[in-house]
Formats: C-alpha cells, structure tokens, sequence
C-alpha cells in the first residue's frame, strides 16, 4: 500500500525562489475532504491528477496516498463538482541534502502562507533542513490544504 511519509515547516523567507530548480501553478479542489479521507483533483501547470489520501497516523507523519495523471480537460471538470473553495499556489522545488523539499507559496485567501514539506522514506529518516525552514507544523490539520480551503489563513494569520 503506498505511503505517504512527509514533514511541513512554516517558511521564515524567500531565499527558496534563489535555490529552486523549477516552480509550477496548482489548483486544487476536493471531492471529498472527511477527516479520515480525501479525494483531491489538481492541476498543475497542464496537467491534471487524481488523489485519494487515507487518514494520517498518530503524529501526523504518514498516511496512506495514491494518485493517477488524468487528462487535464477531465480535471477541469472534476473540478466543478469539488466542496465550495479552491486552494490556489505556486510550488517550488529546492534540493536539500538528499531531498528536494516542495514551497508552496499560497494565492488568494490564503496568501502570505508558505509551507515547505519535504518527503520521507522512513518516519526517522535523517534529511537537513534549508535556512529558510522554520517551526514544523506537522500534523498540525490547520496547514492542511484541505483544511485551508474552509478555514483559510487570512481569517487565522493574527490569532
């Protein structure tokens, strides 16, 4: 069963846009976002997914995850029969040791949220962290996506 093993950090600044190998535009909606499960489509850049997530462990470190490209024009479809909100980002790619760790920097009512993530192949695999990374927020649901979709950052960023 393919796992998802990964770790999320708040960003602290912008020196990732320097160190990135590549960016790329992502939409994202959900079919289905109950706690335990989600069914997610995205397009990134031009081309589209299909995702379904089980619930993640104890820690918030590992959950269940697959995906399958599907044609972009069926996810623009897909897209019209997700929950209300649509989360909206830029990706960036930046190297790190052995890993490459993904900054999304978030559009429209999350904006001025940047998350980085980098994934794991073991729950206490070793990696090293960018200068730019900050406090981790793993398994912290309210820098979910799809919970960022209902309770987006402008409405919490000052609490």
């Amino acid at each position: 069963m393919p796992q998802e093993i990964e770790r999320k950090f708040l960003v602290t600044d912008t020196s990732y846009r320097e160190l990135a190998t590549s960016s790329s535009h992502i939409v994202q909606g959900y079919i289905c976002s109950d706690k335990g499960r989600t069914v997610r489509i995205r397009i990134r850049d031009n081309k589209g997914y299909l995702t379904i997530k089980g619930g993640s462990n104890a820690a918030g470190l590992s959950r269940y995850e697959w995906e399958q490209e599907i044609d972009v024009a069926d996810a623009h479809d897909l897209l019209k029969l997700c929950e209300p909100g649509v989360i909206d980002k830029v990706r960036y790619l930046v190297p790190s040791g052995n890993h490459v760790f993904e900054v999304d920097e978030f559009a429209g009512e999350n904006q001025g949220l940047v998350i980085a993530e980098v994934e794991l192949t073991a729950e206490d695999e070793p990696y090293t962290k960018p200068a730019f990374i900050g406090q981790e927020v793993t398994g912290n649901r309210r820098y979910y996506n799809s919970h960022l979709r209902v309770y987006p950052y402008s409405i919490w960023k000052n609490e």
